[in-house]
Formats: structure tokens, sequence, C-alpha cells
């Protein structure tokens, strides 16, 4: 009989402009039901809250560590179950190449420290075959959050290859290249920032009670990291720049190596058609990447030096490669929904997905495949007044599969 292995996490970013309310609630019922329900024994089960300044903390580096763990100590015939509770963001294409024109879909840590879609899909293929890893994200724009996964229920892959048809469209009709896409971005972020409730995200009425979305549009991203680092020329072009200033080595692998083509940029001497990398990513890069003519490349820059990758497309935004097998992610929504973080009276709060998750599972205590168990989730989500629409990745096998163990 194999093993149970799980990692919970839930953020809600306490006395920020992103704070959310039910993401502690949504850990705590999953680990409640991963013992009752499950088997689950609690040694087995790692828990990382940003509740109170004790224990280890959400941040990217906890996260990534942890659930390398998670993977590492793994072997065949064991279930593997990550829950997370938090934040997504989208970050648009930054290397100033006029192919690179996509997002990455991530996750957002208690610090800011970004973990992107390409991380996850480059963790999954390193689980040992004979394992399932079942991916629970009660997050906005959660839809591609599994790389490249094989989508069973869910649009989430139409919507992205036709809003790729219509960008590219749209800057082939304009002259085209990245300074087009870079002007679609600010304009989608000013329009995320407005359809998601203005600068304090401001909770709204619905069905029982209220409720926040758990987006984290990009200007408030940006906003946040100002707060964080001091500094202010932070803005769209910089921002894995910032985020590899910030984290460094423990920053996502795909900030390393996004940060190791724009090395090699710099060494070539920057030109293009756009006018140079330093005119597409603003001060910033410009400051930063000028620490190399003080002698402190190597220390500076060691962690994107030394970060292995085969092509200079890697580090692309959206970038699609080989697509896992044994990973299974059940997402709160589509790429280009949000995911609702609600109040309903008397002060409780939860994700309306987790939320309907310990509803289906509370109401039949026989095993409920993924597939059902999604599907159920849009029918009972749709039913209270919610549009966001859960999605299923993962390969054939996997969908009839019992959810989880």
């Amino acid at each position: 009989m194999g093993r149970k292995l799980a990692l919970l996490v839930g953020i809600n970013y306490p006395g920020t402009k992103a704070e959310l309310k039910g993401c502690h609630n949504d850990v705590d019922r999953m680990h409640k039901c991963l013992v009752d329900r499950f088997g689950f024994d609690e040694d087995n089960i790692t828990v990382l809250l940003d509740r109170g300044s004790s224990g280890p903390q959400p941040t990217g580096a906890n996260i990534r560590h942890a659930l390398a763990k998670l993977v590492g100590d793994a072997r065949r015939g064991d279930f593997l179950f990550f829950h997370y509770s938090g934040h997504g963001t989208r970050l648009p294409a930054e290397t100033g190449q006029d192919d690179d024109t996509g997002y990455d879909e991530c996750i957002v840590p208690s610090d800011m420290n970004l973990i992107t879609d390409q991380d996850f899909r480059d963790l999954v293929q390193k689980v040992p075959d004979g394992c399932i890893f079942t991916i629970v994200s009660d997050s906005c724009h959660s839809g591609g959050l599994l790389d490249k996964a094989k989508e069973q229920i869910g649009n989430s892959t139409k919507q992205n290859q036709t809003q790729s048809r219509e960008s590219e469209e749209e800057r082939s009709h304009s002259g085209g290249g990245f300074r087009s896409f870079l002007k679609e971005t600010v304009r989608d972020a000013f329009e995320s920032h407005s359809r998601h409730g203005g600068e304090d995200q401001d909770e709204q009425p619905t069905g029982d009670g209220l409720t926040k979305n758990r987006s984290l549009p990009l200007s408030t991203l940006i906003e946040m990291l100002k707060e964080q680092t001091g500094k202010d020329d932070i803005e769209e072009g910089s921002i894995r720049l910032t985020l590899f200033n910030v984290f460094g080595d423990d920053a996502s692998p795909k900030i390393k190596k996004f940060m190791k083509v724009m090395l090699d940029k710099f060494h070539e001497g920057g030109s293009g058609e756009q006018g140079g990398v330093m005119g597409m990513v603003g001060s910033l890069a410009h400051q930063f990447l000028k620490a190399k003519l003080d002698g402190t490349e190597e220390e500076t820059f060691k962690p994107a030096i030394e970060q292995d990758m085969g092509s200079a497309e890697e580090a692309y935004a959206g970038t699609k490669s080989w697509a896992p097998n044994n990973g299974i992610l059940i997402s709160g929504c589509q790429t280009s929904q949000t995911s609702a973080d609600a109040t309903i009276p008397g002060g409780t709060s939860f994700g309306a997905m987790s939320n309907a998750i310990q509803a289906i599972l509370a109401s039949d205590d026989g095993k409920i495949t993924n597939k059902d168990l999604v599907m159920k989730a849009r029918a009972a989500l749709s039913k209270q007044g919610y549009t966001q629409q859960p999605g299923l990745y993962c390969s054939d096998e996997h969908v009839h599969v019992a959810f989880i163990c």
C-alpha cells in the first residue's frame, strides 16, 4: 500500500492590498478531510500558512522547497497531494523578442516570489512512475497552471489559442512585434484592475454573502513589489528583473532562465529594432545589469549563469514543452477567469471551489472520480451564482481515477 503525502498552502496576505479571508479556512478543512476521509497520517501532511509569524511562512522559497521534498520523498505507489488557496496572476512576456508574446500563469506566495506554471510542469515531470500527484489550485487564472497538461474539462486551451490568434492578427495589422505586445499588456493591466475591483479589490455581494476574487492584477503586484523593495521604478517590462534582484537563487527557475537570456543580450550590446534591451525593460534593468561593470557580475548573476537551459525560448512567457502524464490539476477556474473568495453571514470565509469540494465529499462517503468531482463542483457553483468554471487537466487514464487516492 502506497503512502499518502500532502502539502497544503493557504495565503491570506494579511494587512496588504491583496488581503483575502478564506484561504486559511480552506486549508484547515482540507487538512481535516485528508485525515478523516482519506486516511492521511498527520506526520505526512505539511502545512504552510501566513497565520501569524510563528512557523514556516508560505514564501516562494518555502513552497518550492516543500514541493521538491514532497516529490523527492515519493516512491512508486505513493499518492501525492498539493492544495493551494491564494492569489494567482498572469505575468506578461518581457524579453523584448518579437516571438515572446505569451503569459506565465503563476501562484503568488506571501513574499511575492512568484511560482510559474512551468515550475509545476518541471516538478511533476520528476514524480516517480507509479505515483499520482493531484493538485487543487483555488486561485485565479489557474486553468493553465499545470503547463501543457491535457484539458479534460474546461476551455482554457481554446481560449488561449483564440486570444493568441487575435493578438497575432492585431500585431500584424499594427506593425507588430514586442512593442505592440507591451501596449496590449498595459491595456490589459488596467482593464484587469478595473474588472477586479480597483486598488482595494472591494468585496461584492453575491448569493448569500460577499465575494472578493483571488486574482492579483498586474498593477497591484507592481505596487506591492514597490512596497517590499523600496524601489519606485518597477514597471511592466521589469517585473522579472525585480524578482531576480530581490530573490536571487530563491527565485523561480523560469525567472533565472529569463535573467540568463537578458545577460546574453546585454553582452551582445542590446541592439535591435526596438531600440535595444535597455529601452524595453526600463531603468531598473539598466541599473541592475550595470552591476557587471562594477566587477560584481559573477556573484550577483551566479544563479542565472548556472541555471540549466537548453535554448533561449525556454525563458519565453507561456513556453510549452513535454506534457507530464502523472499529474492531475483541478483548477478553481479557467485561465481567463477569477476564483471567488467568499464570506457568508456569520463571518465564515472560504474559497468558492474549495467549499464546493468539501460539500460534495461530505454528501457522498464513497469514492468519487476526478471527472465527477469537477462536474459536480461546476454545477454547485453555477447554482450558487458564481461564474467561475473549475477545470480538470490530466491524461486520459486519470480522468476516471478516484480523487486523491
